[in-house]
């Protein structure tokens, strides 16, 4: 456009009063409004994904306990399995893995409940059904 703008300057035919400006003028009008209208919105997005990304909160903690706000964490502190850095680096040390873990734990609390769901018992008694 800003060529056009250029060309048109060049190549006016003012027929002996000068040059003719209003291609000119017109296009340098349309790359104004085109001009306002980017910037707008480019505001708009970027005012947007900065409000997107005040409200999204990154799980920097532990997906296991359902902590999904950033903690800062120091020297000895214990983190979980499945937490990520967020800044920075860290080294650690495993001190419990498997049924010792609190994701085992968890687990294992889990596997030990002997509750028969309602599915499970319209499934059971199907079965009798067939058998007899």
């Amino acid at each position: 456009m800003e060529a056009a703008a250029v060309m048109a300057i060049v190549l006016a035919n003012g027929g002996g009063q000068g040059p003719d400006g209003q291609d000119f003028i017109g296009i340098v009008c349309l790359l104004l409004i085109n001009s306002t209208i980017s910037f707008i919105e480019e505001n708009n997005a970027g005012n947007a994904a900065a409000s997107l990304m005040a409200h999204l909160a990154p799980k920097t903690k532990s997906a296991l306990t359902g902590e999904s706000l950033p903690v800062t964490k120091r020297t000895g502190d214990e983190v979980f399995s499945g937490s990520t850095c967020k800044h920075g680096e860290f080294e650690a040390v495993v001190i419990a893995t498997g049924v010792h873990s609190l994701f085992g734990k968890a687990a294992h609390l889990v596997d030990s409940i002997e509750v028969v769901g309602h599915f499970q018992q319209v499934i059971y008694k199907l079965e009798l059904f067939h058998l007899y």
